[in-house]
C-alpha cells in the first residue's frame, strides 16, 4: 500500500496510518456480525435509536458505496491492532481521528471495529469464567458514550474511541457503579454516567471487584485501588458540603504528590464530564447544582482545576 495515498485519501497524517500498518501487520482481523442481527446486539450495547440508525445506515456492505477502499482497509487493520492486543490493559488509540463529517462510515468506523470485536471479547471473558451478564453490562459502555458523543456535538469521540479498546480487549470491567481496569498492583476505578454516586453503590461495586478479581484473574495480585480523576482534586472540598457524594468519594484516597499529567488539562476534563462541552463560554454553561456553580466560579476566578491521582487499600 502507498501510506502517503492512503493518508491524504483518508485526511489524517501519514504517521498515523504508517502506525496502524506496523501494529496490525498481518494480525488477523474479525469479521462483523451478520447485519439482521445487528439491531438487536446494538439494543444490547444500549446504543440509542438516533445512533443506531446511523450505524446500520453507514453499515460495511459488500456493494456499498460509502466505504472506500481506504476505508475498508483501515477497518480491518483496526480491528486487527486492537484482537492483538486482547487481554491487555493499557491506552490504545485504535486508528486515526477521522474528519466525521463525511458521513456514516466515517463517523462511526471505530463503533464498527467494536462490534466486530464483541464476540472476540466474550469468548476472552468465557475462558475466564466471567459471567455474561457482567460482559454485557461492560460493552454496554459503547451505547453510553456514543449518547454522551451526540450531547457533546460529536466533540468527544476521539477520547471515546481509545477509551472503549479497553472494554473491547478485556481491560476493564463494570461491576455495579463503578468500572475496574486492571493493570499492575492497583485496580484503577472509574465513574461512568450511570446515576448517583453514593457511599452505598461505590462500596457495594469495590466489594464486587474484591470477589471479582481474585476468582477469574487469580494470577495478577491486587493491592490497591486507585484513581486519577478532576474528582480527587482537593479544591472541590472549598465548595462542596461534606456529605456530598463526590466527597465522601474523596476521602477514600490517599492522594500523591501532585504532578501535572501528560496530556490531561484539568480544565478540559472537568467541562467535559461535568457539562458535556469543550467549546460553550462560560457565561453560557448552566449552574443549576453546586457543583456546575463551582466550577463556573472557580474558572471564572482564574483559577484551575486539576487531575489528581490516590489510592487505598483493597
Amino acid at each position: 500500500m502507498d501510506l502517503d495515498d492512503t493518508a491524504a485519501r483518508l485526511g489524517v497524517p501519514v504517521e498515523d496510518i504508517d502506525r496502524v500498518r506496523r501494529l496490525a501487520g498481518d494480525r488477523p482481523s474479525a469479521p462483523l456480525p451478520v447485519k439482521a442481527d445487528a439491531p438487536a446486539i446494538l439494543a444490547r450495547l444500549a446504543v440509542r435509536p438516533d445512533d443506531a440508525a446511523e450505524i446500520m445506515a453507514g453499515w460495511p456492505d459488500l456493494d456499498s458505496t460509502l466505504w472506500t477502499p481506504e476505508l475498508r482497509w483501515l477497518l480491518d487493520r483496526s480491528i486487527a491492532l486492537v484482537r492483538a492486543d486482547l487481554g491487555g490493559h493499557g491506552w490504545l488509540p485504535p486508528g486515526p481521528e477521522l474528519p466525521r463529517e463525511r458521513g456514516p462510515a466515517w463517523r462511526h468506523l471505530y463503533v464498527y471495529a467494536y462490534l466486530a470485536l464483541v464476540d472476540v471479547v466474550r469468548a476472552y471473558h468465557r475462558e475466564h469464567g466471567i459471567p455474561d451478564t457482567v460482559s454485557w453490562a461492560t460493552l454496554a459502555d459503547l451505547g453510553r458514550n456514543l449518547a454522551i458523543d451526540r450531547r457533546m456535538h460529536r466533540e468527544g469521540w476521539p477520547v471515546m474511541q481509545s477509551w472503549l479498546t479497553l472494554h473491547a480487549r478485556g481491560g476493564l470491567y463494570e461491576l455495579g457503579r463503578l468500572q475496574h481496569q486492571r493493570g499492575g498492583t492497583a485496580i484503577a476505578l472509574h465513574i461512568p454516567e450511570s446515576g448517583p454516586m453514593t457511599p452505598e453503590a461505590v462500596e457495594a461495586s469495590l466489594d464486587e471487584a474484591r470477589a471479582f478479581f481474585p476468582r477469574h484473574f487469580p494470577d495478577e495480585r491486587y493491592t490497591a485501588f486507585s484513581c486519577s480523576s478532576w474528582l480527587l482534586d482537593p479544591q472541590l472540598l472549598e465548595y462542596l458540603p461534606e456529605d456530598s457524594n463526590i466527597v465522601r468519594f474523596q476521602r477514600r484516597f490517599e492522594l500523591e504528590p501532585y504532578e501535572e499529567p501528560d496530556g490531561l488539562d484539568g480544565d478540559v476534563e472537568v467541562l467535559r464530564f461535568v457539562f458535556r462541552t469543550l467549546t460553550t463560554p462560560l457565561d453560557q454553561l448552566p449552574r443549576r447544582t453546586v457543583l456546575q456553580r463551582a466550577i463556573v466560579d472557580h474558572l471564572r476566578a482564574g483559577r484551575h482545576w486539576q487531575v489528581h491521582r490516590g489510592r487505598f487499600p483493597i
